[in-house]
């Protein structure tokens, strides 16, 4: 007896199934694919015990033809693609031809279609891998997909699927996803006899916020940039909407949701200057690229994508939403993505003007000593550093004593009182203004350290022994591939024989740092998301320890003087809204909600 043998068409289909089809969910998804590649305009879904005992989608599409009922439910039988060509450039959702053979091959399956310009609907059924002759059917326009019971003819596979009610979820989530990806298509979802979601053909804004809810509508920030050829457009969250969990987490590349480490990492990079590390962002994000700069043949569920230029996507990403989450709510929204210049001082080459709160961390008026011009050395002393302080805010700008008529209070108002020794309270033209002083005066340092080491030539220092370890084969090749790169950023890394590194300078921010572990997690993250942000993002770990120990500290009385400076530099710095640990700095009452609390006008 042979040991090597040809599997048959049912088990090979089976098979098939199991990398597609893993749930109702996933079959459902396939379904819907397939409606919005024949250019449906409405389709109706409709459920059964979770989509376990019945799976049915209805389109107003382009239909099947009768000739071509039977080549639907064939394995990698398509009319999406034709060549290589057209593999590499693909623009619909599917194109693999395997989902009707897939789900057929573990469902009961029936096919009622008639194409446009045709006179009469056809239907054909597929269960087992066999398939019934094509017959003449009733349907005014597009296809109807109907599966019943999933996975019957395979009990191991059905054992493993919850409860209805989970697996719903699990349907309502695919059906969300790509509700979100095609707002131009009307999408009706039933479950049991029951409508549990519309939503009309609409604009993709309006489709964002009807899908994701007034709340995230409120506490979102739109963004649209482009470089070239590629775009990226959707709402981002702010991080006060942050969730326990990634589930408001959605991510599009040319209309199809994708779960891809690169973007990933850079949204989440890009909410790490304000974000809780325990917290993870909600964001809807739309990107636009060439299909030739994209491969979506990466995985059978087509959830993954591989860029040809990783690197350059990631930057691009990166840096369009942390500029759309660097707009100040409390200043205007105009400073959203600027760059706010340094004031003059000795460190960036203007004068002595003194500016408040730019302390000793900071890069303000005050000089270090020669041998303290290492930002890594500029927390010591605090008695100084507070007397300096002080000193620099004697000459901050009070409320005017005359407010002319008809003009407006700066953003974040004028100051009233201090608080506990915590809080400033402040009026502006809404109302109250409670402001986190030391929250505040943090996020200030770290915006101005930031943008002072940005300046500067990175330094370098070298190490009198070389730290030498074992390395991977990818290790050493990222190293020698990214070496100038590394170099740029006071990171000397060289190859002394097949398997071992040799680290002989470190940036001189980092000297301090473990310098075997901190090569190994920076070659890690080089290859894919590029050394200088790999480089970094250390550095601003850093730096925000630095602006924390460097912050007015609680329980210290301000002047009204002093608390002005500070809502002043508030509204002049990026990302103020939130403190470098993720937590906010200021919160508004307006009149109305004060009203409210004590029932006036009632």
């Amino acid at each position: 007896m042979p040991l090597i043998r040809l599997l048959p068409d049912l088990l090979i289909s089976q098979i098939a199934a199991g990398e597609v089809v893993e749930r109702p969910a996933s079959a459902l998804k396939e379904l819907l694919e397939n409606s919005l590649d024949a250019g449906a305009s409405d389709i109706r879904v409709d459920l059964e015990e979770g989509g376990i005992k019945t799976i049915r989608v209805a389109d107003d599409g382009a239909g099947i033809a009768r000739d071509d009922l039977p080549m639907a439910l064939a394995r990698h039988a398509t009319s999406k693609i034709e060549s290589l060509a057209d593999l590499e450039r693909v623009a619909s959702l599917g194109f693999r031809g395997e989902a009707l053979a897939s789900i057929a091959s573990v469902a009961r399956v029936a096919i009622v279609s008639i194409a446009r310009g045709e006179r009469h609907a056809w239907r054909i059924e597929a269960q087992d891998g066999a398939v019934s002759a094509v017959e003449p059917a009733a349907l005014n326009r597009g296809t109807v997909v109907e599966a019943r019971d999933l996975f019957f003819n395979t009990p191991a596979r059905r054992k493993f699927l919850k409860t209805p009610a989970t697996e719903y979820a699990h349907c309502l989530d695919a059906f969300t996803r790509l509700a979100l990806a095609r707002p131009q298509v009307a999408m009706t979802l039933s479950h049991n006899g029951r409508v549990m979601a519309r939503y009309p053909a609409q604009d993709w804004q309006a489709r964002v916020l009807a899908v994701l809810g007034d709340d995230f509508a409120r506490q979102a920030r739109l963004i649209d940039e482009a470089a070239g050829d590629v775009r990226l457009y959707g709402w981002a969250g702010l991080p006060a909407y942050a969730k326990a969990s990634r589930d408001a987490q959605f991510l599009f590349v040319n209309g199809r949701f994708v779960r891809d480490k690169v973007l990933s990492h850079a949204a989440r990079e890009a909410y790490r200057d304000i974000l809780h590390g325990s917290r993870h962002p909600a964001y809807c994000l739309f990107l636009k690229i060439d299909p030739v700069r994209v491969d979506v043949n990466v995985h059978p569920a087509k959830t993954e994508v591989r860029f040809r230029d990783a690197q350059a996507v990631h930057r691009f990403v990166f840096h369009a939403l942390e500029r759309a989450l660097a707009g100040n709510q409390s200043g205007s929204e105009a400073n959203a993505g600027e760059t706010i210049p340094l004031p003059p001082s000795p460190m960036n080459g203007g004068g002595a003007t003194p500016s408040p709160f730019m302390g000793r961390v900071g890069v303000g008026s005050f000089t270090p000593p020669p041998h303290q011009h290492n930002l890594g050395l500029a927390v010591a002393e605090p008695a100084a550093y507070y007397q300096m302080v002080a000193e620099a805010l004697q000459a901050a700008p009070a409320r005017p004593a005359v407010v002319e008529p008809g003009a407006e209070a700066p953003p974040l108002g004028y100051a009233l009182a201090q608080l506990a020794g915590i809080y400033i309270l402040a009026e502006n033209d809404k109302g109250l203004v409670v402001v986190d002083m030391h929250a505040a005066h943090e996020r200030i340092l770290y915006e101005r350290l930031k943008a002072a080491l940005g300046a500067k030539q990175v330094a370098m220092q070298p190490l009198l022994v070389p730290v030498v370890f074992a390395a991977t084969a990818r290790e050493i090749a990222a190293a020698e591939a990214h070496q100038a790169e590394l170099l740029e950023l006071g990171l000397e890394l060289s190859a002394v024989s097949p398997t071992h590194l040799a680290l002989r300078a470190l940036p001189a921010m980092l000297k301090d740092a473990d310098g075997e572990t901190l090569a190994r997690e920076i070659l890690k993250e080089v290859a894919e998301f590029g050394a200088a942000h790999a480089i970094e993002a250390r550095r601003n770990e850093l730096l925000a320890t630095l602006a924390c120990h460097g912050a007015v500290r609680a329980k210290r009385k301000l002047s009204l003087p002093e608390m002005n400076a500070l809502l002043r530099d508030m509204e002049q710095t990026l990302r103020a809204d939130q403190c470098n640990h993720g937590r906010p700095t200021w919160f508004q009452l307006t009149a109305h909600e004060l009203d409210k609390m004590f029932m006036r006008g009632k």
